[in-house]
């Protein structure tokens, strides 16, 4: 027992002097391991990157200090990427040895990174391309790597630190941007840093101060204007026409950690006097007062999900939010969205001002909560999930805002918005000599035109969830917004209340508009039908179907026949270009006579329309001004669509 003892404890001591040995070897060593080390990433990034790695002086201070002179990374044939005069830092020894790299102590003096684009290409285009992976086929556990990501990030950013001098320069094309960093310190969990922003139209100062601890993976920061004033977001005016900014943001992340296998991320940001203005989103600067997040993700082996117990807060609605996305066998997306019983009138108040300009000065009573249900699973794309749900609770409009809608039951004057432009004024009531009663319509032009547009329309509430189902799966299939699911209810809206401009705001006002007046009864569904048989658009300078059954037929509305009211119904989505539907003889193309054709046995099957309907029904003649339009001859090649024969309804 003695000898095995005294065995086990001269193999330790052995063991002992071999590691002695080893580290004073490294010791020894280590400025010659270093540049063997840094000539190995300059090979590397030559070969993969295109891109010369030099570092002039690189030497160790001590067993873990290292100090770094005048490093500099250089694309071929390109501008500089990385400069930085000075560098000096520490490194957590027993990591190193492991080969993982955890910085201690971090001081750069003087330097910069600049990307910089140029009509012949970038200093950074080499990072960007993706490189092979040869473990794409395995199973990715989505946890751990994000796991090991983060732990890497975080071993990176060093716990005392101090930067002078350094900068982040962009140059797009002559779109200029240059962050200084006049002061950049991490001290005992303190972050200070004071960063001059400088453009092409604007010079501020930023500030981010706070709680920062990169090894408990935790940060409470703020982020603001030095003097006080609303920081605004550079390079994206120019590059995007996108002019944003805000009063502060405050973030804070109080937990990373894996957790039975699991990922789990907490925190919550917020944002104060967010603005944003660009053409596609509103007519004006869209501003949120206050907003806030407060989010719990989890991360799994093969799933990632934003948790149902976070919180968005907007102004004063607040709403549940889910988020996730499972790959296994299939790969399945799903939205979920909660808001609770709140107050109508908290709501209109707390819209984001200039996205919803027409609720402006609205006033409401009642109670609301609402939820929306979402899933798509890539292998059933026609079992895609979509539900959306308002529970009204004594729910009342007491007075409108810049939209009324209570003017759709009286007389009104209408005017077309075409690219912009107004058109000429029409009178919608019994004033107008064109204006036609539903009572005068011809029913074959009403089951046309209904069957076409929204065959649902008379008992629907505005939306149809079938067609948004529809329209979301094949936006998905196509990568593209190539299809809507607009009904007979949001075309009044938009063309009575709101502008033709196709903006979010508009889309936005238009839902929430058409559920106001379906759902509280404002006006019956033979009104609404009525008002928009009179103002849509059926032809060059043509609204309302007085106009157009003279214009094209010589006749009153009541008296149009089967065809002619195919071939209205059928040009709706196009009316200015109802010439080219015609072949140099005044005749159908092949495309209309299909569409129609297909319309018409659609109509049957729905016992719409008999074979008595058909009989005499002559073949389609324009006889009115409209003829005038045949004859002209095409100054311009235009492409017919039509001749695709693809039709949808």
């Amino acid at each position: 027992m003695k000898n095995t003892k005294q065995k086990a404890f001269l193999f330790l001591k052995i063991v002992g002097i071999i590691i002695l040995l080893g580290l004073a070897l490294v010791f020894a060593f280590r400025n010659t391991i270093l540049e063997k080390v840094i000539h190995r990433i300059d090979a590397k990034l030559d070969k993969d990157y295109q891109c010369h790695f030099t570092i002039e002086k690189a030497q160790f201070q001590g067993l873990t200090n290292i100090e770094f002179q005048h490093i500099y990374l250089v694309p071929k044939q390109a501008d500089t990427l990385v400069r930085i005069d000075e560098l000096k830092t520490s490194v957590n020894f027993w990591k190193l040895l492991v080969g993982d790299i955890q910085l201690g102590k971090l001081e750069i003096n003087k330097g910069y990174i600049q990307l910089v684009k140029t009509k012949n290409g970038s200093n950074f285009d080499a990072f960007l391309r993706s490189k092979k992976d040869k473990k794409d086929n395995e199973e990715v556990n989505y946890a751990k790597l994000l796991n090991r990501i983060t732990s890497k990030l975080m071993d990176l950013v060093p716990t005392d630190m101090n930067v002078k001098g350094f900068a982040f320069k962009i140059d797009d094309k002559g779109n200029k941007v240059v962050f200084d960093f006049n002061q950049l310190a991490l001290a005992d969990k303190k972050l200070n840093t004071l960063i001059q922003v400088t453009s092409d139209n604007f010079s501020q100062q930023w500030s981010i101060n706070g709680f920062a601890d990169p090894r408990d993976r935790k940060a409470d920061l703020q982020f603001f204007n030095a003097q006080s004033d609303t920081i605004r977001i550079p390079f994206l005016d120019k590059k995007f026409n996108l002019k944003t900014g805000f009063k502060s943001i405050h973030f804070n992340l109080d937990n990373l950690a894996m957790d039975s296998g699991e990922l789990h991320i907490d925190g919550y940001s917020s944002i104060q006097d967010l603005f944003v203005n660009h053409p596609k989103i509103a007519g004006k600067d869209v501003v949120v007062k206050n907003a806030r997040f407060d989010y719990h993700w989890i991360v799994g082996k093969r799933f990632m999900a934003l948790d149902s117990t976070s919180t968005i807060q907007l102004n004063t609605i607040k709403c549940q939010p889910y988020i996730s996305y499972t790959n296994e066998e299939d790969k399945v997306y799903a939205l979920k969205l909660t808001i609770p019983k709140m107050k109508a009138q908290d709501f209109i108040v707390s819209l984001p001002s200039g996205l919803f300009r027409h609720f402006e000065g609205m006033e409401a009573q009642g109670n609301f909560s609402y939820v929306l249900n979402f899933e798509y699973n890539n292998h059933k794309p026609k079992e895609v999930i979509f539900t959306s749900k308002l529970n009204p609770e004594n729910l009342k409009i007491i007075k409108y805002g810049e939209a009324d809608l209570n003017k759709i039951n009286g007389e009104f004057v209408y005017r077309a918005n075409d690219k912009g432009v107004l058109q000429r004024p029409i009178l919608v009531g019994s004033g107008n000599p064109n204006f036609t009663p539903m009572a005068e319509i011809s029913p074959y032009l009403q089951k046309c035109v209904l069957t076409s547009e929204d065959p649902s329309f008379m008992t629907h509430r505005g939306f149809i969830n079938e067609a948004f189902r529809e329209s979301i799966t094949k936006n998905i299939r196509t990568k593209k917004f190539s299809r809507g699911a607009s009904t007979i209810s949001m075309q009044l809206v938009k063309n009575v209340f709101l502008t033709r401009e196709k903006t979010l705001s508009r889309k936005l006002e238009e839902i929430l508009l058409v559920y106001i007046l379906e759902n509280n009864h404002i006006s019956t569904k033979e009104r609404m039908l009525e008002v928009y048989f009179n103002i849509i658009e059926w032809g060059p300078n043509i609204y309302g179907i007085g106009e157009a059954s003279h214009f094209y037929f010589q006749k009153p509305p009541r008296d149009l026949n089967v065809n002619e009211c195919l071939f209205l119904a059928t040009i709706i989505p196009s009316p200015k270009g109802f010439m080219y539907r015609f072949d140099a003889e005044h005749k159908l193309k092949i495309g209309p006579k299909q569409q129609e054709k297909f319309l018409t046995n659609l109509m049957f099957r729905r016992n719409l329309l008999t074979a008595n309907d058909t009989i005499d029904n002559f073949p389609l003649s324009i006889s009115g001004p409209a003829q005038s339009y045949l004859k002209q001859k095409a100054k311009t090649t235009v492409i017919d669509s039509l001749e695709t024969n693809e039709f949808e309804f």
